[in-house]
């Protein structure tokens, strides 16, 4: 990314702008109480018309529009920061837009200015299209170039372009991470929010220190654990990045009303910034000019408000959302449930106070209908009925209250400056609530992740199911079909895309090859099945199904390497020893025939020794079945040299720095009907490991090789350093419980962890608490271009696993990337084959050493640099025809977008299937590990179902919390013939203790238990492979006593339930379990 530094015209305008912006403010303060909501900025910009510059200032003092210092009753729109992905523009939206100017008589005008691109001076025109004679509460929609450049350009000041992220537990909190800054800006309440929504990339203007807010919690008291604000960046990827698994998105270009002015006149600078990433440039200054002096600030702006936080350890930064950048796809995928109550109610005629409340009520209540989504991050909304598909229509003028339980998709259309609430529209139905499938299909809408069948186009580009490997791919491939090759995988997979292979040479020295499905050869590029390939960009696996990226007859057939079939690979080999040393390496493509689709239990079974060779047959034992001339003896030794060798290359990576994160998971059981009956804690075992070794050590080699021969447009994967705030209050948090904790590297925490581990033994649950909250300070991992400008060398790394390059290579079946990685790959080996075929004319190969210029351990850089050199990289990448790094950073973001999407899938559908369990058992009685406590709520951990949860004590009938600050204690008491529902004007203040505590009589306490708990849960995991049971056996759950005295990492009684389905989102929600005679 560039930095745009919007210059000055004249210093002395500059000066008497600013001048006259101070006075402004001072007049606007005065008045600011009364009209703080309907303010507007003075937001000056210089445009271009006839030849001649004007300048357009929109200012709420006077509501008009000035040009050439003479005064207009033509008042300057509002400027909307809007950005569509240059990836793929929406066309349909360009040619509205055009339509709207049209129809409307919109006056366009030009904005010329002068910046400073990449560290080069030059002049950029910008179009800028309003409707004349409209209020200064209009928007302006800056087309073409501003939106086109935004991502490359960085505007100086003290406002930074960031991601918005929404507390789910109270939507009036956001946050905005900017890198480099140690602590998330807070934005809180709905004004400073700005209509901004989860999602949004927005331009966030940070307050002075002053108005900084106090850091919730002692600071340093290490209490309890860091949960200021929620992590949405923990990337569960530092365990995973190797193992198997599991159309650019529009956005509106046109009227969106998201800019609200007065936010740019706060302190009466009259100077608009933006920040982006953590750098700034100067904005929109009221004389047209920019500072002189940009650069320095470019490059201090992040490091200044960096060195402020640290300055004042006990604030948290706050700030307001002063435009959007780019809206969230949430804003077009809400999902939520009609209140046609209040419509029927409305209909009748609201009270006089209602009507009188015009912020949250529309203009005429007859017309519209409330929208509650299920995501607790979004506001509800207003829907106008006239909009209403006519099937709801129909429904609602029959007085079918039952539409009320079923699920809608929708999206927001508009949100009204002087509204509280969005106007949304709604499009369609899924069906009840409290169905799988229709909360399924919710999921996957509210994620953009497309279900429909591919495309005829995309088939046609495959070949018929009868294909097999052509004569010409054998004589230009090695082929290893020689080699014992097999595969392990779930048992249910089918898309094999990565097989193994091992040769025992002389010296004590192994060679190991990763073979992984040519995809690319399949897959050519900008054919109809690539481009939908990039559209899907990932597979989605949910509990019991899989939405896979390329069509099933390529995904499971013709590239999947299923065995006794000839299939085309690329192959990586390394010669090692069984130290883990690596000596020598090849690449290149290749021909294979699997012997064999092992899964992970069976590979564990053979590493374990629990079968025995010699009583192996043909399908015996539930083996598969064997393919070509070798024996299970070969298979067998391979998996165990390939097991000992893995052990050895993961030893050195964690004495090189590499971080183990990774906890127990949840794994469910289903029926025969695929309902969830009971669910386990299930760890990985050495052959989980065994092949995650060799994929991270084959991703590593193709990130060396890809960034060696095309160092500005090979796609990597890097992985940030943590939050380091939140990850020195989770060392006092250790410090405070007795745990020695380092965190000054990855490799020291790593070691402090495993000591623990060791310490903690005799207490596993504790530690996963631990394992879970270590990973909340780590940010998400991210594909990225290395050309990316924005994207420094030194911040190319792979935090958790300690490698200066990363990418992903192994998965190109269900990882989009991965294509990408190959068709790179296979240019660098066409330069090499065209650079040693000159060299070898010239009898220019030396003995050693030179006959892998790109590929090898040894990198000629000679070669690299040679006219021949370059002139091979240049052709080979026509011929694969690889994107320009502007075109990559945009396949690297939108990959993130949809492998973050995927994630928040799975991890839903997990969510719903616990739901499902929980409403059949009804109540499921467990122990709870206190997290932290509050005078509010407490955290708690439920190991059995791996989740935390949060328990609300505040406002109980029946219930005293004292909270004891001094020593972080909570004591909660039982009130009997409590009165305070009978005080006078508190009626319905306080919750019943029903919701709080699940209390039982000591007499029915047997019969209760009985008909509560499940006599399965907890059975062993024996239906799982790969995975091993550490959940704990059945035990009998003892109800707490009143008083309850709770402090930190104490074991409470808890009652779970579900809650939700047909009348509101899904949730599991926490009770204390407790026994009283008084009740």
């Amino acid at each position: 990314m560039g930095m745009m530094v919007v210059e000055q015209l004249q210093q002395q305008q500059q000066q008497s702008a600013g001048l006259r912006s101070e006075d402004l403010v001072d007049k606007k303060k005065k008045r600011r109480s009364n009209r703080r909501s309907k303010q507007s900025s003075s937001v000056t910009v210089t445009t271009e018309e006839g030849g001649q510059y004007r300048h357009a200032s929109d200012s709420s003092h006077n509501d008009s529009m000035s040009m050439n210092g003479s005064s207009s009753n033509q008042h300057a729109p509002r400027v909307a920061f809007n950005s569509v992905p240059s990836m793929h523009t929406d066309q349909q939206d360009a040619n509205w837009a055009l339509l709207l100017n049209k129809s409307l008589g919109l006056v366009q005008h030009h904005i010329h200015f002068r910046i400073h691109l990449d560290g080069m001076r030059k002049e950029i025109s910008f179009r800028l299209t309003y409707v004349m004679g409209v209020t200064a509460k209009s928007t302006l929609n800056l087309t073409g170039l501003w939106m086109l450049s935004w991502r490359n350009c960085r505007l100086i000041g003290e406002v930074f372009q960031a991601l918005l992220r929404v507390n789910a537990h109270n939507r009036l909190e956001a946050y905005c991470t900017i890198e480099g800054v140690p602590t998330d800006i807070f934005i809180s309440g709905i004004p400073r929010q700005n209509r901004a929504v989860e999602g949004d990339v927005v331009a966030v203007k940070v307050d002075p220190p002053q108005l900084w807010s106090k850091m919730k919690g002692p600071v340093g008291s290490g209490n309890n654990p860091p949960t200021n604000e929620p992590d949405y960046s923990v990337d569960t990827e530092i365990t995973q990045e190797s193992s198997k698994g599991e159309s650019m998105l529009d956005v509106n270009s046109g009227f969106l009303p998201v800019t609200n002015c007065s936010q740019f006149e706060e302190n009466g600078c009259g100077k608009n910034y933006i920040h982006a990433n953590g750098h700034h440039c100067s904005g929109l200054y009221p004389s047209g000019e920019g500072c002189t002096h940009g650069q320095n600030e470019v490059l201090d702006s992040a490091e200044k408000l960096r060195h402020t936080v640290v300055s004042f350890p006990s604030k948290r930064p706050t700030g307001r959302v002063v435009a959007i950048v780019e809206p969230s796809h949430r804003r077009r995928s809400v999902v939520g449930f009609l209140n046609a109550k209040w419509l029927f109610y409305s209909k009748e005629g609201f009270s006089k106070e209602n009507r009188k409340n015009t912020n949250l009520l529309p203009p005429s209540n007859r017309d519209y209908i409330q929208l509650v989504p299920t995501d607790p991050k979004l506001s509800k909304m207003i829907v106008p009925v006239g909009t209403l598909p006519n099937d709801i229509k129909r429904r609602l003028d029959d007085g079918d209250l039952s539409i009320e339980r079923e699920l809608v998709a929708a999206q927001i259309d508009s949100w009204a400056q002087e509204s509280l609430l969005p106007q949304a529209c709604v499009m369609r139905t899924f069906g009840r609530g409290g169905e799988v499938e229709s909360r399924i299909e919710a999921i996957l809408y509210e994620n953009a992740i497309s279900c429909s069948e591919f495309s005829f186009e995309s088939l046609f580009c495959l070949p018929d199911e009868s294909w097999q490997v052509p004569p010409a791919e054998l004589q230009d491939r090695k082929d290893i079909r020689n080699l014992c090759v097999f595969t392990i995988d779930p048992s249910t997979a089918t898309d094999l895309d990565d097989a193994l292979s091992v040769e025992s040479l002389s010296n004590g020295i192994y060679r190991v090859g990763v073979h992984i499905a040519d995809v690319s050869y399949f897959v050519q590029p900008d054919t109809p099945l690539d481009v939908e390939a990039q559209d899907r960009s990932t597979s989605v696996y949910m509990l019991r199904q899989k939405l896979p990226m390329l069509p099933p007859l390529l995904s499971e057939n013709l590239g999947s390497l299923v065995p006794g079939v000839d299939r085309l690979t690329f192959s990586i080999f390394w010669d090692l020893d069984a130290s883990g040393n690596v000596f020598d390496r090849w690449l290149g493509r290749t021909v294979i025939r699997s012997c064999c689709k092992l899964s992970y239990e069976h590979a564990q079974d053979i590493i374990d020794g629990k079968t025995a060779v010699d009583s192996l047959k043909s399908n015996a034992n539930g083996f598969p079945q064997l393919h070509g001339q070798f024996t299970w003896h070969d298979v067998f030794q391979s998996i165990r040299s390939l097991n000992e060798l893995s052990k050895a290359l993961k030893d050195n990576r964690f004495t090189n720095g590499a971080l183990r994160l990774d906890n127990a998971k949840v794994v469910f059981l289903l029926d025969e009907y695929g309902a969830p009956y009971d669910s386990v804690l299930c760890e990985r075992k050495d052959s989980n490991f065994l092949v995650e070794e060799f994929m991270l050590l084959a991703n590593r080699t193709a990130a060396e090789v890809i960034s060696r021969t095309f160092p500005d447009s090979a796609l990597l994967r890097r992985h940030p350093e943590p939050n380091m705030r939140k990850l020195r209050e989770f060392e006092i948090f250790c410090v405070k419980h007795g745990l020695e904790l380092d965190v000054s590297s990855s490799c020291s925490l790593h070691r402090s962890l495993e000591k623990i581990r060791e310490k903690l033994k005799e207490d596993s649950l504790l530690f996963d608490i631990l394992i879970n909250y270590a990973t909340k300070p780590m940010q998400l991992a991210k594909y990225f271009c290395t050309g990316d400008e924005t994207v420094p060398e030194d911040k190319w790394g792979h935090y958790a696993l300690a490698v200066p390059l990363y990418t992903h290579f192994t998965s190109p079946l269900r990882r989009y990337p991965d294509i990408v990685v190959h068709r790179t790959l296979n240019a660098a080996i066409e330069a090499e084959q065209m650079v040693l075929e000159h060299q070898s004319k010239g009898n220019k190969l030396d003995q050693v050493g030179n006959d892998r210029c790109f590929t090898g351990m040894v990198f000629d850089k000679l070669a690299f640099q040679s006219v021949k050199g370059q002139q091979a990289l240049n052709a080979a990448a026509l011929k694969y025809k690889l994107p320009c790094k502007e075109t990559l950073t945009d396949v690297a973001s939108y990959s993130n977008q949809k492998k973050l999407a995927s994630r928040h899938v799975k991890d839903a559908v997990d969510k719903l299937y616990m739901w499902v369990l929980l409403r059949n058992k009804e109540i499921l009685l467990s122990e709870a590990r206190v997290l932290g406590i509050g005078p509010r709520f407490m955290s708690i951990y439920v190991q059995k179902l791996a989740i935390e949860r949060r328990i609300y004590y505040d406002d109980v009938d029946g219930l005293l919390a004292e909270w004891l600050e001094a020593t972080s204690t909570l004591v909660l008491t039982y009130i009997q013939n409590n009165k305070r529902f009978q005080r006078k004007g508190s009626p319905g203040r306080y919750k019943p203790l029903e919701e709080v505590a699940l209390i039982c009589n000591p007499c029915n306490l047997e019969q209760d238990i009985d008909a509560s708990q499940n006599d399965n849960f907890g059975k062993t995991c024996e239906s799982t492979d790969f995975l091993n049971n550490s959940c704990p056996s059945d035990m009998k759950i003892d109800p707490a006593v009143f008083p309850l005295t709770i402090r930190v990492l104490s074991t409470i009684p808890v009652a779970l339930h579900a809650v939700g389905g047909d009348d509101g989102p899904l949730d599991i929600a926490a009770r204390l379990y407790v026994t009283s005679y008084f009740r």
